[in-house]
């Protein structure tokens, strides 16, 4: 049986860190980094494993494998605060684990709650993403936002879905977008990277269309709308932010 270490970032988490936790007691390790939060999160951490560390914020991405250096186990499960792993899934990651797993990394699909509603459609669900990886051979890339796991192979897929209730409604939602944008084109200035028309005139409206017609985000009704105009204005933020503004 392969021992699994669970690692979680944190920063003000103490509306989410609680119900999280509770759904991972089945693991073999639990190990948080938290970035000097200023509310009860390392409080409520602390009462569920005693592995909390607080470290200066580096980005997701490094921040995310300095997370799983901390852990004494080669398998490790990453999830952010708030998500929930729920008991079948559980069972599935215990089940693989329990032989010689096939591959070095496994995707989840997840499903995305915008307050308590599950989104759907949209290419809200599956939204596959990697999250149960060997730590010897796989690593998260370092990126400021959107990091994934770096692998030449394409992985194995777990079949229950991890329950992600990532906005609280449609104001934390757009506040987020913000965020990201920023650190998108923080990320691309580094590299000396600078839009061009087309990333800020054509991206932006196909990133509706994709949304909103392709991947069916109609089918959500009025809020099927939102996400695509926002999607939409996002794409714009994050390449505008690239451009100076002299």
């Amino acid at each position: 049986m392969n021992k699994v270490s669970v690692t979680i970032i944190t920063k003000n988490e103490e509306k989410n860190i609680e119900r999280c936790l509770k759904s991972i007691l089945w693991a073999d390790e639990i190990v948080v980094v938290d970035t000097f939060s200023t509310d009860r999160t390392v409080e409520i951490c602390r009462e569920f494993t005693d592995k909390v560390f607080q470290e200066i914020w580096l980005g997701y991405g490094m921040q995310k494998n300095l997370c799983a250096s901390k852990a004494t186990n080669r398998w490790v499960l990453n999830i952010d605060a708030d998500e929930v792993i729920s008991s079948e899934c559980a069972a599935e990651i215990q089940k693989l684990l329990s032989s010689q797993p096939e591959f070095s990394f496994y995707r989840f699909p997840r499903k995305n709650f915008i307050a308590n509603r599950w989104v759907r459609y949209a290419g809200w669900y599956p939204d596959l993403i990697s999250r149960l990886y060997d730590r010897d051979l796989v690593s998260f890339s370092e990126s400021l936002v959107h990091e994934k796991l770096i692998s030449s192979e394409k992985g194995g897929v777990v079949n229950q879905a991890i329950f992600h209730y990532s906005f609280d409604g449609m104001r934390d939602y757009i506040d987020r977008q913000n965020l990201y944008s920023s650190l998108y084109a923080e990320e691309k200035k580094r590299l000396n990277w600078e839009a061009n028309w087309t990333h800020i005139y054509l991206r932006p409206v196909w990133a509706f269309i994709k949304i909103y017609l392709l991947k069916q985000g109609f089918r959500e009704g009025f809020l099927g709308m939102f996400l695509a105009i926002s999607m939409m204005f996002y794409t714009y933020l994050k390449y505008a932010k690239t451009r100076s503004t002299e």
